[in-house]
């Protein structure tokens, strides 16, 4: 299993939300039965509890925690995936994209619905706005997929919009295809956003997994 969080809500308020969602996600993981269990229920669940105790945590720490999520069960031949706000989820084939999740937010909402182009939303001045996440009034709405026959050559990345935003799709798919490693192309992409960010950028939460072939 694989989760990125990222926390909102002042420096206090994100990470005590984002801590509250890997330790969610793990507790349920240590406690999930892959032979009476599904996935989904598995990463709903988690993504639904960390969800309660954010809120609940509001009233302990006085202050206005929210977290996005992102997470992915890899089992034999398939990867779950499933997701809240902004952090997104990518399966590439080599150096090609097969599929990107669709941000929970009011820019990329505009984006599907054709009113502007993705180029546009880059610099929108309303991109930073999330249409849902963990910890707000509302239920989170949370996305699924699973995707089956994985084989060597697919690589996964879910990542903060501190990273994200800095690539195309295809820039993502040219860097982890061409590294050595999942750790090179974190390396790389890492260095490369904090370049462009030139002091400025957001906190970037990232995890690549890159399957290959037996030795």
């Amino acid at each position: 299993m694989a989760v990125v969080a990222d926390g909102m809500g002042g420096h206090t308020g994100g990470v005590i939300a984002a801590q509250q969602v890997i330790h969610t996600a793990r507790n349920n993981l240590e406690q999930f039965s892959a032979r009476s269990e599904s996935a989904r229920i598995l990463l709903e669940s988690s993504i639904n509890e960390a969800h309660m105790l954010i809120k609940a945590s509001r009233f302990i720490n006085e202050k206005d925690p929210h977290s996005t999520a992102v997470m992915i069960l890899l089992q034999p031949g398939k990867v779950s995936w499933a997701h809240c706000g902004d952090s997104r989820f990518y399966h590439f084939h080599e150096d090609r994209l097969v599929f990107r999740s669709t941000d929970h937010s009011y820019v990329e909402q505009l984006v599907v619905q054709g009113k502007i182009t993705a180029e546009q939303a880059i610099s929108h001045p309303k991109r930073n706005i999330l249409l849902t996440s963990l910890g707000g009034a509302e239920p989170p709405k949370i996305s699924f997929g699973e995707t089956q026959s994985l084989g060597a050559g697919d690589s996964f990345v879910l990542c903060s919009d501190g990273l994200w935003a800095y690539f195309s799709d295809q820039e993502l798919a040219w860097v982890i295809h061409g590294a050595a490693s999942a750790r090179e192309a974190s390396e790389l992409l890492i260095g490369r956003a904090r370049a462009m960010g030139n002091g400025e950028g957001d906190n970037i939460s990232l995890v690549i997994l890159k399957l290959v072939d037996k030795a």
